[in-house]
């Protein structure tokens, strides 16, 4: 048998094994009509689910346009959270100096920052690496690499000072000194916020049958749920639970948006209640009114429903709920085209192949 048989399945294993650009798709030109056919199909129609297979790759994506999506941005983050475990195996003694510790936060202030980028086992790495690649490979994009980078740096410290603030709190309560001398570290604060800002752009989409709205609130629920049976969730939940709050506070009224030159996300949606089921929402409504009065300024429910963020008597443009459902059908948008971008630079880079192969065998 002549050799040019086994060209065509070597050469698509190769292509499925490549990190293909999504750049190729603005260079090569349409090698047919069928092409612009799987265009139509492909981004057209609302036909791609965009956060269940964005996010697990279904619904015929193929492998090698899947792992392409990671940014460099965030292959460097893992990067530094990899190499902060293994800094940790070779040269144990530095979670003393890396790690939060309350009781000697204050001479070494720099754990606020340190803590959240060292992962203290192995499990730990791996989830937290597996977390900041998939999620900023859709958030980096919609937010941009410096949005990106800075709610990472924000959420971490906050979180950081969150956790320092209730452990001394705690110690003061119980007097027992496993609150200032426990070791705790963790991406897991950041990758809660991922979570809520995944909620916030796509809440209707589903993540493993599961709408993306009621992830964070499952994964809380969750963490909580097995602390009660894991001897050392107090190095990892206080991070987690602190994650998720300050991380919707920095979404829900600090987070600028360029198009408008406002801040924050005004709409019911991404109200502090919609993580909670109907029937806890009066209750906790109230309570997070507290926050509008805060960081807002006293406005009553009418100006918030009709004009949103105010200036005096004038309306901001842009900063009602309309303007934030507007952003996430955007962000929806830029996801499903990227999306079909990818799918279509796989296929026609298969048929380039399958061509040059046939040309072979000829």
């Amino acid at each position: 048998m002549h050799f040019a048989h086994f060209r065509i399945p070597v050469k698509l294993l190769f292509l499925l094994s490549s990190r293909e650009s999504p750049t190729l798709l603005l260079s090569s030109p349409p090698s047919s009509s069928s092409s612009e056919e799987e265009v139509e199909e492909i981004g057209g129609g609302g036909g791609v689910g965009v956060g269940e297979e964005a996010m697990l790759g279904g619904g015929g994506v193929s492998a090698g346009s899947t792992f392409p999506g990671f940014t460099r941005l965030c292959k460097g983050l893992a990067v530094i959270l990899i190499a902060g475990f293994v800094l940790l195996q070779v040269l144990p003694s530095a979670l003393a100096y890396l790690a939060l510790i309350p009781a000697r936060t204050i001479p070494f202030a720099w754990n606020l920052i340190t803590a959240g980028y060292i992962e203290q086992s192995l499990p730990g790495v791996v989830v937290s690496t597996i977390g900041l690649l998939f999620c900023g490979k859709f958030l980096e994009p919609l937010w941009g690499a410096k949005e990106f980078v800075k709610f990472i740096f924000v959420v971490n410290l906050l979180t950081s000072v969150a956790v320092f603030v209730t452990a001394i709190a705690l110690y003061y309560i119980t007097t027992e000194e496993r609150y200032l001398y426990t070791p705790i570290s963790g991406f897991y604060g950041v990758l809660a916020g991922f979570l809520v800002g995944i909620k916030q752009i796509m809440p209707d989409q589903e993540l493993l049958k599961i709408k993306a709205k009621w992830v964070p609130s499952l994964v809380i629920l969750f963490a909580v749920a097995i602390s009660f049976f894991v001897a050392e969730s107090l190095s990892y939940l206080p991070t987690l639970l602190s994650g998720f709050y300050m991380s919707w506070i920095y979404l829900r009224y600090f987070q600028k948006y360029p198009e408008t030159s406002l801040k924050g996300d005004p709409s019911d949606e991404f109200s502090f209640s919609s993580f909670f089921p109907e029937f806890l929402r009066p209750i906790i409504d109230p309570i997070a009114s507290i926050f509008d009065k805060i960081f807002c300024g006293r406005r009553s429910e009418g100006s918030v429903e009709s004009r949103g963020y105010t200036m005096g008597d004038t309306p901001l443009p842009g900063s009602d709920p309309i303007e934030a459902t507007r952003r996430r059908e955007r962000g929806a948008r830029a996801l499903e085209q990227r999306l079909a971008a990818e799918k279509l630079s796989g296929a026609r880079s298969s048929e380039g192949v399958l061509g040059e192969d046939a040309t072979a065998n000829v």
